[in-house]
């Protein structure tokens, strides 16, 4: 019995290592922003723009679930240019490239992000 215990819990453990993992910082594919995403808190949030640095602390992601498939999520994203949050799929699709996907009407728009180790001060860019 000890022995099948111990089984069930080591494949318990390897699954969870399987998961994706969507908590962290990314930064987007081309402007100076990073956000950090917390799945358990159902968002993200930027923690810091070089062109709108009033946007710090803003949820640009919202109601963020897990979806069926590993690696997939749904939530609302703020899509900038519409002013307002649109329903988007959330892809992690390696371990450091993550994409967000809006659809909006006829059209779909992908923003990628990379992950980061940390978000970078101000003073270290220069």
């Amino acid at each position: 019995m000890k022995l099948v215990n111990v089984v069930v819990l080591l494949f318990a453990v390897s699954v969870a290592q399987a998961e994706p993992d969507l908590a962290g910082f990314w930064q987007h594919e081309k402007a100076p922003v990073w956000i950090e995403m917390a799945p358990g808190a159902g968002e993200g949030v930027v923690v810091r723009n070089d062109n709108q640095p009033e946007r710090v602390g803003f949820r640009v992601v919202k109601d963020l679930e897990a979806g069926s498939q590993p690696g997939k999520w749904s939530g609302q994203v703020f899509a900038a240019r519409l002013g307002e949050y649109r329903d988007a799929t959330i892809t992690l699709e390696s371990d450091d490239r993550l994409a967000f996907t809006v659809k909006v009407g006829m059209m779909k728009r992908t923003v990628e992000w990379r992950r980061v180790p940390e978000v970078p001060s101000a003073t270290d860019d220069e």
